[in-house]
């Protein structure tokens, strides 16, 4: 279980969306009364969240024997970082450290960088096309209730990721060997609740009460199906 440290309180209405991404999900406005974290939060979240696919994708580069497998990893590596970078960049034009911002985070995100990489680097792969992708969804509903930041957060997440060039890998690797699509059906399996909590403990209360569920509801259930769609474009049962 991972708990969640909030760094301020502040009672501010707010509307939280989950917007269309390509072909994942569809725009659906869910009214979250003070439910979203501070502004605070939720740039130290997504700053720390960007560093952590950064991270992990680096970390497949050197294992990998392929040079253009190398490449493309780089690539999607390289703009996790770009995304990063521009998140801190808001934080400091906020007159806020990034540091102070991201590191309440740190442990809980660390703690969840690590259950979910795999013991192969394609269940990494997966692991950061799945885990990013959901995540990427979650904060960019949540950047609805933070004003002109919040699009600019938006606009920034909405960049490309350069995650294909990961899911390529990945269905090359399965029709070469029919073994990895069990495999790594599973494994996509397993990332769900892992990440759904995160999603979960990024909102305000850290127990929600039946009416609050209610309301959190539709946009779980949007992640879930982009998730579904994810897998089956990669020809795997979500």
């Amino acid at each position: 279980m991972v708990t969640w440290p909030w760094q301020r309180d502040r009672t501010v209405a707010r509307t939280l969306r989950v917007r269309s991404r390509g072909d994942f999900g569809d725009v659906r406005r869910v009214d979250f009364e003070e439910l979203a974290p501070d502004i605070d939060t939720f740039l130290g979240q997504a700053a720390y969240l960007q560093l952590g696919y950064f991270e992990t994708l680096s970390e497949l580069i050197a294992p990998t024997p392929e040079l253009t497998q190398k490449e493309s990893i780089s690539v999607a590596a390289g703009a996790a970082l770009h995304k990063h970078r521009a998140i801190l960049a808001l934080i400091r034009e906020r007159g806020d450290d990034p540091v102070d911002l991201m590191l309440p985070f740190r442990e809980p995100l660390d703690a969840f960088r690590r259950s979910t990489h795999g013991a192969r680097s394609l269940e990494t792969m997966l692991s950061v096309h799945i885990t990013a992708g959901m995540l990427d969804d979650f904060y960019l509903a949540l950047s609805s209730s933070y004003g002109q930041t919040g699009r600019r957060v938006a606009d920034i997440l909405r960049g490309d990721d350069d995650r294909q060039a990961l899911v390529d890998i990945i269905t090359d690797a399965i029709a070469a060997d029919e073994q990895w699509k069990s495999l790594l059906a599973l494994w996509g399996r397993r990332l769900v609740g892992d990440t759904l909590l995160i999603a979960r403990a990024a909102l305000r209360p850290q127990t929600l009460d039946a009416a609050e569920e209610r309301k959190v509801e539709p946009v779980f259930t949007d992640l879930l199906g982009a998730h579904s769609r994810r897998m089956s474009a990669m020809g795997l049962d979500a």
